[in-house]
């Protein structure tokens, strides 16, 4: 059967666009939902922990099953986990019932991953597989902006809507990606041996998939980290933090639309030791600069990490074809669980620094400006570290596209 491309593509846009709002609006009703339900701070921080959660567990089971049920059933599962999910969530009476909802919501979020990321790479092929799968991925940034603004608008500050009717919002790409997908054929996997877990396995032990599976954890945290606690710093600092959020992750959407020449000229390595620099700089400039230069800060980190994610699986595709599915959910489900492993270290910096800050003789916006901007400096240790990584990792890719021959590349060895 011919598989429709652009159907397939666009219903895992909607579907990625279904993951930012499940994401950005929210964030946008804690605030009512904490005083609605009288849901303390902690209770809201666990039903957030749960969207985080459920990502992560269902890609790795994903990839896992990825060539034995296929694309479509996991998509399925995505649907019914995503319409639960939200119906729960609009007609939750307390905590237990929350925590269930946003569960679900992160499964559904994570099976999206699991099976568009591997279909979008079966589908395309070389440098028309990167610039597909960064333009797939520019719907979670460009996704989190319109569902910010959608929550902004109808929230207490101006439309003053129930918090149920933003959820409802998150309905509309959910049924629109459900519709593109029905009926539709689903494309077979291209590179040979991809579909044994064995073979899978063997490819995920190699030192090269091992390294990458290590630089993820650090890609991850340097774009999540920040972004999770620079809009409350720098609102301390005369910037607005939705300004922020905006500048960081509409260049986000931008630059992953004209991801493909880019990543064409450079390579994946090259653009991956580039976002290393650009991150490091921006993470810089946030943890010293105040004001108006906050917002030039938010461009360098957006040029920063704007291509990690996408690239990152992009390589495994292309370099470590033999990981399959699996191989590209296992990356993914490091990022995640990195990102939320690293959320209460960060934590615990800010608080360590507000007693150092708070015994210099600091007290109120000074003090958690001072104690913010302290933690940030200790977030450019990431991507310094990715520096030297990515690095070594563009010089061994270019030595061996000199010393071997295109048919090596298929499965490089460090």
């Amino acid at each position: 059967m011919n598989v429709n491309q652009s159907r397939l593509f666009y219903a895992s846009c909607f579907a990625l666009i279904t993951t930012a709002f499940s994401f950005s609006i929210r964030a946008g009703i804690l605030g009512q939902l904490g005083t609605e339900l009288s849901l303390s701070a902690e209770q809201l921080g666990f039903i957030n922990s749960m969207w985080f959660f459920g990502f992560p567990i269902a890609m790795i089971v994903g990839g896992l099953v990825y060539y034995s049920v296929g694309p479509k059933i996991i998509m399925q599962v995505a649907f019914l986990c995503h319409m639960v999910g939200i119906l729960l969530t609009i007609y939750a009476q307390g905590y237990n019932t929350l925590l269930i909802s946003t569960f679900l919501i992160g499964i559904g979020n994570g099976c999206t991953e699991a099976a568009c990321n591997p279909m979008i790479a079966d589908m395309y092929t070389g440098n028309q597989m990167n610039k597909m799968l960064n333009r797939f991925h520019m719907w979670f940034p460009g996704g989190i902006v319109v569902g910010s603004l959608i929550s902004l608008f109808m929230g207490p500050e101006n439309l003053g809507l129930p918090w149920q009717a933003q959820i409802w919002v998150i309905l509309i790409p959910t049924l629109i990606y459900a519709f593109l997908f029905f009926g539709q054929p689903f494309p077979t996997a291209k590179v040979a041996g991809s579909t044994s877990l064995g073979s899978n396995f063997q490819a995920m032990l190699t030192p090269l998939y091992l390294f990458i599976f290590c630089c993820m954890a650090l890609t991850a945290i340097s774009e999540f980290g920040p972004q999770q606690w620079v809009g409350l710093i720098m609102a301390k600092s005369g910037a607005q933090p939705l300004i922020i959020l905006a500048l960081v992750t509409g260049l986000m959407a931008v630059g992953r639309y004209f991801g493909g020449p880019i990543i064409h000229q450079l390579d994946q390595t090259g653009v991956l030791l580039g976002g290393a620099i650009f991150a490091t700089i921006g993470i810089y400039l946030f943890s010293t600069q105040t004001g108006t230069m906050a917002y030039v800060a938010a461009v360098f980190f957006a040029i920063g990490v704007c291509f990690f994610w996408p690239t990152m699986i992009g390589f495994v595709a292309e370099r470590i074809p033999k990981s399959g599915a699996l191989g590209m959910s296992i990356i993914g489900g490091v990022g995640m669980f990195s990102t939320s492993i690293f959320q209460p270290i960060i934590g615990g910096w800010i608080d360590a620094e507000r007693a150092v800050q708070t015994a210099a003789g600091k007290t109120g916006d000074v003090m958690e400006l001072a104690a913010g901007q302290a933690t940030l400096a200790k977030m450019t240790t990431f991507p310094i570290i990715l520096i030297v990584a990515f690095a070594g990792l563009y010089f061994f890719m270019r030595n061996r596209r000199v010393t071997h021959n295109d048919a090596s590349l298929a499965q490089p060895q460090l």
